[in-house]
């Protein structure tokens, strides 16, 4: 593609890596990402990705702006309060880059809407903050052969890894890890075990890179290994993951074969 003047200044430092290019650059503005969640997450997620140049990003997400989410949740400001998320998210990124299409979709990630929300997306972001959701993500992806790039964060530690089980191998899903959520308040949410705020940017940068490499196809990729950050003591782990063969969703006998498990 042709880039206008103002593209080139803006994507200059992208540009003149030799990984990215304006070919890359170009594959980055044609690209669609779905964000679950403008959340702690969600935001630097958002956005890193609409300053680097993708071209649409849908973001879901059913919830309002409260004053209790501006110490991590910096896509949102004081007088966003009442606002929809997604709404809000949207008005944010219109002042980065004009180059960027947000289709704010004020919902809940749900069995009814899953497939046909990540149908025509390159890749998905999951940003959640519950276990049920990130299930959902994760088998919907799979069944619909796309990439995940999932994050979690609580207190003061993080987790990153990505999810491309469907094109088999040495690939993993998050299932592999996690076969099924733990019992009702085994593990705190963040409203009920709280969350330094710096975190949700930290984790969020760092998802925010592994989208734009998986587009890029540059790069290690982080399928197959979980990164988990543990800010308190200033560690940063990689621990290699392995497919489950007796994973229900993409281990041999699976029994998940539609969305049909999860609640509408």
């Amino acid at each position: 593609m042709d880039f206008t003047e103002d593209q080139v200044n803006r994507y200059a430092r992208h540009i003149i890596l030799n990984e990215v290019g304006g070919t890359g650059q170009a594959k980055l503005l044609a690209s669609k990402v779905l964000v679950v969640g403008a959340g702690g997450l969600g935001s630097p997620l958002v956005l890193y990705l609409a300053a680097a140049g993708i071209g649409t990003i849908a973001v879901i997400d059913d919830d309002a702006v409260d004053l209790s989410n501006l110490q991590r949740q910096v896509i949102h400001g004081t007088d966003r309060i009442g606002t929809a998320k997604v709404e809000s998210a949207r008005q944010t990124v219109a002042g980065i880059n004009p180059d960027v299409t947000v289709i704010p979709i004020h919902a809940r990630f749900a069995a009814a809407n899953a497939l046909s929300l990540i149908a025509d997306c390159d890749l998905v972001a999951d940003g959640s903050d519950n276990f049920d959701t990130r299930f959902l993500v994760n088998d919907a992806c799979y069944l619909a052969g796309k990439t995940l790039v999932s994050a979690a964060i609580l207190r003061f530690d993080g987790q990153l890894s990505t999810y491309k089980a469907h094109l088999g191998g040495d690939n993993p899903c998050y299932r592999c890890l996690f076969p099924e959520a733990p019992p009702p308040g085994l593990i705190p949410s963040c409203a009920e075990g709280g969350v330094l705020g710096a975190l949700a940017g930290v984790m969020g940068s760092l998802q925010s890179v592994e989208v734009l490499k998986e587009l890029l196809g540059v790069g290690d990729s982080l399928s197959g290994n979980l990164l988990i950050y543990d800010a308190l003591k200033t560690v940063i782990r990689k621990i290699k993951l392995r497919p489950d063969p007796d994973c229900p969703l993409c281990g041999r006998g699976a029994r998940i074969r539609d969305l049909s498990t999860h609640a509408a």
